[in-house]
């Protein structure tokens, strides 16, 4: 339909030109002595506008003529850059499908562009890793570094989880760490530093990270109060040669990490190896009354008795909190083995005895069967004794 527009408007020019030049008698005279041309003013116009065409038409042809250079130039920058981009591509596809030979050869033709060598270079190196050649691995990191500070928290990334691959957790710390003191903490790489702090053992560390990504959400609160109380525990164990710098540690631990099985459980033993029965004693029945734990019950029963003196008041007073507990409880064979231990240290045999049968007789456990047989033999029957001990190396 434009097309069809533009023709009759070409027509009606042409039309509205015959017209003009029948009803105009006006000439134009060009004098060049000795000649003189007469023509009429239309076509004088006419052969005006097509001079000024050809003439445009000649300085461009030369205009173009004279920069072709130029053009050939960006059309081949332009070419190669297209080539590169599509070889960049194709790294990327391959390294994804995990081909990454495939992958580091389209990569080395992408870095042949300056424009794509931080990428390229990047991809190459993983692509390297992936195929176990360490030294090919540096020399593209070397290479992905002197691109410059487009690529610079991508190289940074790169070569923390190659050390996280290799269980370079210090290295990987080192790098997350300088990527993290020049610029923001994305989720992904703080998760990443959480993995090496806790290869490199910095526990304090450790718990800060946990609690930021639960925080954020990065992480399920379950798995962020796994990752402390591991940190809790081995902290705990660090500080468990001296009584003093055991106390220490175990008050910097807020009262709900406090209260986890794993911690109150780790708390209490080396609060009972540092002599100090009554802080394992609290610990454990506090962690109890939140949350019901079959170690923790059996840890109750291996805490040693006190002095002589408060001796038969406090192992009355610990018997009957656990009978409490076995009443809501009856079948839980820790809980009847510690009810034995503790009766054992009340001198109270025969309820020992019933109770660390029960527990047997739900569960057949080697300490239940030595506690028994050492039992045994302090009440006079060496055969029965005898028994439970072979029963016990067969357990263990």
């Amino acid at each position: 339909m434009r097309a069809l527009f533009w023709l009759v408007g070409v027509f009606a020019a042409a039309v509205a030109l015959a017209i003009l030049g029948r009803s105009q008698e006006s000439y134009a005279l060009l004098v060049y002595p000795p000649w003189r041309v007469e023509i009429s003013l239309l076509l004088f116009v006419v052969g005006l506008l097509a001079a000024f065409a050809l003439a445009y038409i000649v300085i461009r042809l030369v205009h173009h003529a004279l920069a072709l250079p130029v053009h050939v130039r960006a059309y081949r920058e332009r070419r190669r850059r297209e080539r590169a981009q599509a070889a960049l591509a194709s790294a990327l596809q391959a390294y994804l499908e995990g081909r990454f030979a495939r992958a580091e050869k389209e990569a080395r033709l992408a870095w042949e562009d300056d424009t794509m060598r931080g990428l390229a270079a990047i991809v190459a190196a993983r692509a390297a890793h992936e195929l176990g050649e360490t030294a090919r691995r540096e020399q593209w990191l070397e290479r992905a570094a002197a691109a410059g500070e487009s690529v610079h928290a991508a190289r940074l990334v790169s070569q923390a989880e190659f050390a996280l691959d290799e269980r370079d957790f210090p290295g990987a710390r080192d790098a997350l760490r300088t990527l993290h003191g020049s610029g923001p903490r994305h989720i992904a790489t703080l998760r990443m530093l959480l993995r090496a702090e806790r290869g490199a053992q910095n526990w304090e560390e450790v718990v800060r990270l946990a609690r930021l990504l639960a925080k954020r959400g990065a992480i399920a609160p379950a798995a962020a109060a796994e990752h402390q109380a591991q940190a809790w525990v081995e902290l705990l164990a660090r500080a468990a040669s001296d009584r003093r710098g055991f106390g220490e540690c175990w008050r910097r631990i807020p009262s709900d990490d406090q209260l986890q099985p794993r911690v109150a459980l780790a708390g209490a033993r080396h609060a009972s190896a540092l002599g100090n029965a009554p802080l394992a004693r609290d610990i454990i029945e506090r962690a109890l009354a939140r949350e019901w734990d079959a170690s923790l019950a059996g840890a109750y029963g291996e805490l040693p008795p006190l002095e002589a003196a408060d001796r038969g008041h406090e192992a009355r007073t610990r018997i009957e909190r656990a009978e409490r507990w076995l009443a809501a409880r009856p079948e839980e064979p820790q809980l009847l083995a510690a009810l034995g231990r503790l009766c054992a240290h009340a001198e109270l045999w025969g309820q020992a005895q019933r109770y660390l049968e029960a527990s047997l007789a739900f569960e057949s456990s080697r300490a239940s069967h030595l506690e028994l047989a050492r039992l045994l033999e302090r009440l006079g029957q060496p055969a029965q004794a005898a028994e439970h001990y072979r029963k016990a190396a067969e357990v263990g």
